[in-house]
């Protein structure tokens, strides 16, 4: 398994956790974004910048994961496209993306972007905090443990 982090927005809380994890068990890691983002000093991960663009990094981790890898994304179109390819995906708050979730969680946010969109004000996501870095601790070790 390799494991991919969209560097792209990924909370500060969660760099020493998953930083952890890799050194304990030497996951292979590679974290993709457009622009220089650190987790760490490992000698597990590589990190890759992306050229300017929506949804760049997106394409390059969908191009280099395989079956089995992991993915960890705030990105739910990402995400159904890393489960379509029989990897798995886990958000920024501890949400485990699977093949019977995914849809449901795609079609919501459409419907959050279309009422956006429409000039309605929904306020977003609330702020990311220490409650969402454990649940992510907790769904990540999870994980983990089974592979």
């Amino acid at each position: 398994m390799i494991l991919y982090i969209d560097g792209d927005a990924f909370p500060n809380l969660l760099k020493p956790i998953v930083l952890r994890s890799i050194e304990r068990l030497g996951i292979p890691t590679k974290v993709i974004a457009n622009k220089k983002i650190n987790i760490g000093n490992s000698k597990h991960i590589e990190y890759i910048v992306v050229a300017q663009g929506a949804d760049e990094a997106d394409h390059h981790i969908v191009e280099l994961c395989k079956e089995n890898d992991l993915v960890i994304t705030a990105d739910i179109p990402l995400a159904d496209r890393i489960i379509s390819k029989n990897a798995h995906a886990i958000d920024h708050r501890g949400e485990l993306y699977s093949t019977e979730n995914i849809k449901q969680y795609l079609a919501m946010r459409n419907l959050m972007e279309s009422i956006r969109e429409s000039g309605e004000i929904t306020g977003g996501p609330k702020p990311f905090g220490q409650k969402d870095a454990h649940a992510f601790a907790n769904q990540f070790n999870a994980f983990l443990a089974k592979y």
